[in-house]
């Protein structure tokens, strides 16, 4: 199979789909990749170390698309790229299609085959190609909290972890999922007092087993929430519906609770946000006030580190690229239940129910 790997144009965006160590995988297996020349530059990876594992470079990103018969990226088709996709042409990216409509249009007329990293899900219910970014994102989720709760960003002015004498800084995780997770974690390894809420009894459970000390689990309802946000200091909103748009937890008027400088991060950005006034940001410009409220909205944190999240992303993503190339998105779906789900739009049909009922579009199940 012809696989193309072009640079991401999204805004900040210097992560790139693949490694040359992936790139060497395909190419061993008698594949043709194309890279994009630069692609990998933001990630740490030279020209020179794709070409010496054999991928063809290329100039530029229309000749990417044109020759590649799927197409391996980080973050979704932005405007500038809608026409360079063509019918029966396999996409392989994070879409999040559920808050994204002018993406879902283009991609229904286009006629490609998406395949979404972000519903790709095991039996156990686990998002093996999410989780890496989750972790990721969620770890520095806490850690663009504390930068922004200094003074000089517009917070409270008030040290994550506190000193002797002084009272440590309160965080607040919506969500106990992997994200939520890894925030809660590096929040208490900073020394935060943290509260994780989840409305999984089994989960929370989990959670009160494997978190350290410091680290107390709250049933995630509205009134539980109100109560926590008189005296916290940031707030992590971690939740996530797979490939659905994400459930408002805070709602404008619950700003009024919090004293300001109290910073919200929305990872669940990218999903439409779980904060009713989240809006998306960039890393080139992050942040926003609200009602004296710190908003940190970026839908790509992981950007920020490409060359661990490039890594971590090509560990998960490899083994699922390499059945789709070597067997056709078609009989790699049929044998892979798990792949399968990943399917959200083919050929011009909605194939994900969450998507189409965001957008009252007609769902038709794939045929494999």
């Amino acid at each position: 199979m012809k696989i193309g790997i072009p640079k991401e144009i999204k805004n900040n965006e210097n992560r790139v789909g693949m490694t040359p160590a992936g790139v060497a995988e395909l190419v061993g297996r008698g594949h043709v990749v194309y890279v994009q020349r630069t692609a990998g530059e933001g990630s740490g990876f030279a020209d020179a170390e794709y070409e010496k594992v054999g991928a063809q470079m290329l100039p530029t990103i229309e000749d990417v698309y044109r020759e590649a018969e799927m197409i391996v990226k980080v973050k979704e088709p932005i405007e500038q790229e809608y026409g360079l996709v063509r019918k029966g042409q396999l996409l392989f990216t994070y879409f999040h299609f559920a808050c994204d409509r002018p993406l879902t249009d283009a991609m229904l007329k286009s006629g490609a085959v998406c395949l979404a990293y972000e519903t790709v899900q095991k039996a156990d219910h686990t998002l093996p190609l999410l989780q890496p970014m989750s972790e990721v994102a969620g770890r520095m989720a806490t850690l663009n909290g504390a930068y922004y709760l200094q003074k000089t960003k517009g917070g409270k002015g008030r040290l994550i972890s506190g000193v002797p004498g002084v009272k440590r800084a309160k965080v607040l995780v919506l969500g106990g999922g992997v994200v939520g997770e890894a925030a809660a974690l590096m929040a208490a390894g900073l020394g935060a007092q943290v509260v994780i809420a989840d409305i999984s009894l089994p989960r929370l459970r989990q959670l009160e087993l494997e978190l350290p000390r410091n680290v107390q689990t709250l049933y995630s309802s509205r009134s539980n929430i109100r109560r926590e946000l008189h005296d916290v200091d940031i707030v992590v909103g971690a939740v996530l519906v797979p490939g659905a748009k994400a459930p408002r937890l805070i709602t404008r008027d619950m700003l009024k609770e919090m004293e300001p400088g109290t910073v919200l991060v929305d990872v669940a950005i990218d999903q439409g946000g779980c904060f009713e006034t989240s809006r998306p940001m960039t890393h080139s410009d992050p942040v926003f006030v609200e009602d004296g409220i710190v908003h940190y909205c970026v839908a790509n944190i992981p950007g920020a580190v490409p060359n661990t999240s490039t890594t971590a992303l090509t560990n998960a993503t490899l083994r699922y690229a390499v059945a789709l190339a070597d067997k056709g998105w078609q009989k790699a779906c049929k044998e892979d239940e798990a792949l399968a789900k990943g399917l959200n739009i083919v050929e011009g049909k909605v194939t994900f129910k969450a998507v189409a009922d965001a957008f009252g579009l007609p769902y038709e199940p794939v045929a494999l």
